[in-house]
């Protein structure tokens, strides 16, 4: 049997973190499994006919300078594009500058007046009026579906931020936590909407980002650079753990550890670990990516479209030629699907270029390449439940030396930056 101080259970972006901060702090007594061939996990990058894709859209934003300085210092030689970022939404015939709720001076008049009535008697009660005005108290705030209603106003919420979020999550906004986006979500008060009015500041996390020529993968190599010799192996699955004994057993074989680090999802982990546990708690959506690559040119100046149009299959597409600056157009293109839902790939493929050229985004181009991959899990759907019983299964799992983290492993929302300062921070902790 072999023995290892830390087991790392994951290759992509996380678990390669992991490796790094135990090393620079000199521990080098640990081993990364990942059961796939490559490293990355979902941060993998495709390249087809001189297109260049990702599994999806992973474009970068650093709030940490430093992290960022340490990645492009092992990324000689990889030209690194800062792009201001270019967002818009579908609407009807017109392109609403994103995000919906600061721009709705936008639409035509009479749904900009029913989405300022709505707003103002949505929020007036905190906002705008004392305490002794005869007015409605405001709707209450106990899921993601019933906030949106009670900040933004019922036309707001129905017109873009339920239809659209619906066809992301593929799931009753209602069974979501309030907070299940985080900082990610772009609130804004009626204050900041009615100013935007006049002066335009759609400011979010991403206002700016960072992508490599050479994809997403750079980043990956950037981090996986600095793991020790031979401290990846590559196919070989996590099949099962001990948790009493501390043995992993592997496709290949059985591991002694101290301590393991998972970044895989929470309930394979729990599973594999025989962690008594409430599946029905986590749940998530699955989502199709379609990447494309057409003969000539398309709409320039924009970096993402959403399209909130319940008549169309996808959510969102990107556009990597904007990044580029190429001369042909190369897009992703994502669609949403609940966890149980069969994923028929050609019949979703021969929808999405009809509607991309409903939508306008293809006329007579001629598609030359093409990728596609099912994400599953992609986003989690986070609930109070989902929280409380995360906060216990990973107590329990702590208390035996196991430390589920990431986007996955601790079933959150997250940046692929805060995967890199999670596991900095965890590494840090341990004794």
């Amino acid at each position: 049997m072999d023995k290892v101080r830390t087991l790392i259970v994951g290759a992509g972006i996380t678990g390669l973190s992991t490796a790094v901060a135990l090393r620079e702090r000199g521990d080098d007594d640990y081993l990364v499994v990942d059961g796939d061939s490559e490293i990355g996990g979902y941060c993998k990058t495709v390249k087809k006919e001189g297109f260049v894709w990702d599994y999806s859209g992973h474009f970068f934003h650093f709030k940490h300078p430093e992290i960022e300085a340490w990645l492009r210092e092992r990324m000689q030689g990889q030209r690194i594009r800062k792009v201001e970022k270019k967002s818009f939404i579908q609407y009807g015939d017109r392109q609403i500058d994103f995000p919906f709720q600061k721009n709705i001076h936008q639409l035509p008049q009479n749904e900009f007046i029913d989405c300022l009535y709505d707003l103002y008697f949505a929020r007036a009660p905190r906002e705008m009026v004392g305490a002794s005005a005869p007015v409605s108290p405001p709707s209450s705030e106990d899921n993601f579906k019933s906030m949106l209603y009670a900040r933004f106003g019922k036309s707001i919420a129905e017109k873009f931020l339920i239809p659209y979020n619906e066809k992301l999550y593929a799931t009753d906004l209602s069974t979501l936590d309030k907070d299940a986006m985080g900082r990610f979500f772009p609130h804004a008060d009626l204050t900041d909407i009615v100013r935007n009015m006049k002066v335009a500041n759609n400011a979010s996390y991403n206002a700016t980002f960072t992508y490599p020529e050479g994809g997403a993968i750079e980043y990956v190599k950037a981090i996986a650079s600095e793991v020790k010799p031979g401290g990846i192996a590559l196919g070989e699955a996590l099949l099962s753990i001990d948790l009493d004994a501390k043995v992993a057993r592997t496709t290949k074989r059985d591991i002694a550890f101290e301590r393991l680090v998972s970044s895989a999802p929470l309930p394979r982990l729990l599973a594999m670990a025989k962690v008594p546990h409430d599946g029905s708690v986590f749940s998530w959506n699955k989502v199709l990516v379609f990447n494309f690559g057409f003969d000539k040119k398309g709409q320039r100046d924009v970096h993402w479209m959403y399209y909130p149009d319940p008549a169309l299959s996808f959510y969102r597409v990107g556009f990597y030629d904007n990044i580029f600056d190429g001369d042909r157009l190369s897009i992703y293109v994502e669609l949403g699907y609940a966890k149980d839902a069969v994923v028929d790939v050609e019949t979703a493929r021969a929808q999405v270029l009809k509607d991309l050229a409903k939508a306008g985004v293809i006329t007579d181009h001629r598609l030359v390449a093409e990728h596609s991959v099912v994400m599953d899990p992609a986003y989690v759907h986070i609930t109070q439940r989902s929280i409380a019983e995360y906060g216990r299964v990973s107590s329990l799992l702590r208390e035996r030396g196991v430390y589920s983290i990431g986007r996955y492993g601790g079933w959150t929302y997250c940046s692929i930056e805060d995967n890199i300062v999670e596991a900095r921070e965890l590494v840090a902790s341990l004794a």
